[in-house]
């Protein structure tokens, strides 16, 4: 088979609007995105407190080992958030960086209190902050990622307060996505 030949069986789809992915891209022009930026730019150099921003998210505890944080749909759909030039429709990476690590908190601070014998119920919440001077280039001093973020909780136990103590440091020893955020992985981006 040469290089440009479709394998048998396979269908090739081309253009934006085909498929499963139709009606879901919305075509913007670097002079669009320009134009939504420029002025966010233009007031973080004059104001770089303004480019400070805080995301939160939070997961209710929901029953057996699940905890359910709201994303506003099944299918989420990621873009700018509005402090950086978005529209505010899509789903923002921030926010789902910061979701992530409320469901995975959640359901591991579940599945810790199932293995210990404790009943919880409550809720987990995150905060995020970040400076967008960064992200948008506007000041090469300020960071891209994440300054801090704060992970907190409102607990519904009757466990005593060493059974909570040991029940948090279980889960933050066990949840996935806390510990990757702890210990960052190597991370590397690979191309081809």
């Amino acid at each position: 088979m040469s290089r440009n030949q479709v394998p048998e069986g396979w269908t090739i789809q081309r253009g934006l609007d085909a498929g499963l992915w139709a009606g879901h891209f919305r075509y913007v022009d670097s002079d669009e995105l320009r134009a939504a930026q420029q002025p966010l730019k233009d007031r973080y150099r004059a104001d770089p407190d303004a480019a400070l921003v805080t995301l939160t998210a939070e997961g209710s505890l929901g029953e057996g080992i699940t905890c359910s944080v709201a994303t506003g749909r099944a299918m989420v759909e990621a873009g700018l958030h509005p402090a950086t030039g978005g529209d505010g429709l899509s789903a923002c990476s921030g926010d789902m960086l910061l979701q992530a690590l409320v469901a995975c908190f959640g359901v591991t601070l579940r599945a810790v209190a199932t293995s210990l014998g404790l009943t919880v119920g409550g809720t987990v919440r995150v905060e995020g902050d970040l400076d967008l001077r960064g992200t948008l280039a506007v000041d090469r001093a300020a960071p891209v990622g994440f300054r801090a973020i704060r992970l907190g909780f409102d607990l519904v136990t009757d466990a005593t307060d060493d059974q909570v103590a040991g029940l948090l440091r279980l889960t933050e020893r066990y949840c996935v996505v806390y510990q990757t955020l702890a210990v960052p992985p190597a991370l590397s981006v690979e191309h081809g």
